[in-house]
């Protein structure tokens, strides 16, 4: 069997760094992309020692809107053709939207969206010229309804879990197989990021990036097109798909405990 090059987005801590390690403990070679290089370059030697696998490291932000363009020309000038996309940079912001830097907003859509997209078309042409390989979204169980108080956060992630839900169909039966992990709330320092105001009740029903990204990639190696993580999200998920939007509406701004008077 083939070894895999994988390419993973936001590697450099949380979710994307503990997807590397499932991934090098396969074997695989890895292409390591953030926009924190020393942080990249620490896990890349750990996992070369710990796996004698080949690991690169790539800086990169992709809130710029070249980055997955110039992104390609190096793994071309590398040689390297990447089998496995895991689509795991993401950025959110809490608050009312009104209220929010508009450019922050505007950055999380180029992160979150855009950029997720164009990577996706640039490098799923060459999988499935090879018949071989897949794509690894990092959307969220907030794409599962409107989210006041997180809007555009929200909506980003249901455009990745429906982008991810149709692209799988897509390639049914091409060899590529495309999965959407949506994690509950999880221990990185995403919160701090996005300054949630929730973040200690965030911290109290999170799981840890470990167990996510574990969940994840056995997802995806079992070619899933979408993988809610663990029972406690699962029900949830579940449960706005039966009850009235606009009780999904209240209960989510409550939760998101923005004050909107």
């Amino acid at each position: 069997m083939s070894v895999d090059t994988v390419l993973i987005t936001g590697a450099s801590s949380g979710i994307g760094l503990e997807l590397a390690r499932c991934f090098a403990a396969e074997g695989c070679r890895l292409a390591l992309v953030a926009r924190k290089g020393n942080a990249l370059e620490a896990l890349a030697s750990e996992l070369r020692k710990a796996h004698k696998i080949q690991a690169q490291v790539i800086t990169a932000d992709l809130a710029q809107p070249e980055a997955p363009t110039r992104l390609l020309a190096h793994l071309q000038a590398a040689g390297l053709k990447v089998d496995v996309l895991v689509n795991n940079a993401g950025i959110g912001a809490q608050g009312r939207f009104a209220q929010l830097p508009l450019g922050r907003q505007l950055e999380m859509l180029q992160v979150n969206i855009t950029s997720l997209t164009h990577l996706t078309g640039l490098l799923l042409p060459g999988m499935l010229e090879r018949r071989r390989g897949g794509v690894l979204n990092v959307a969220s169980t907030a794409a599962f309804q409107p989210g006041p108080g997180m809007t555009v956060y929200y909506a980003t992630k249901a455009y990745v879990l429906s982008f991810s839900e149709a692209l799988a169909e897509e390639l049914a039966g091409t060899g590529v197989s495309v999965t959407a992990v949506c994690p509950g709330p999880t221990a990185t320092n995403f919160g701090t990021v996005a300054n949630m105001r929730t973040l200690g009740m965030v911290k109290k029903v999170s799981m840890t990036a470990e167990a996510v990204a574990r969940l994840g990639h056995r997802a995806f190696r079992r070619g899933k097109a979408v993988a809610v993580t663990g029972l406690r999200n699962q029900i949830p998920a579940f449960l706005v798909r039966v009850v009235p939007r606009a009780v999904v509406r209240k209960i989510t701004k409550r939760l998101n405990n923005v004050n909107y008077a």
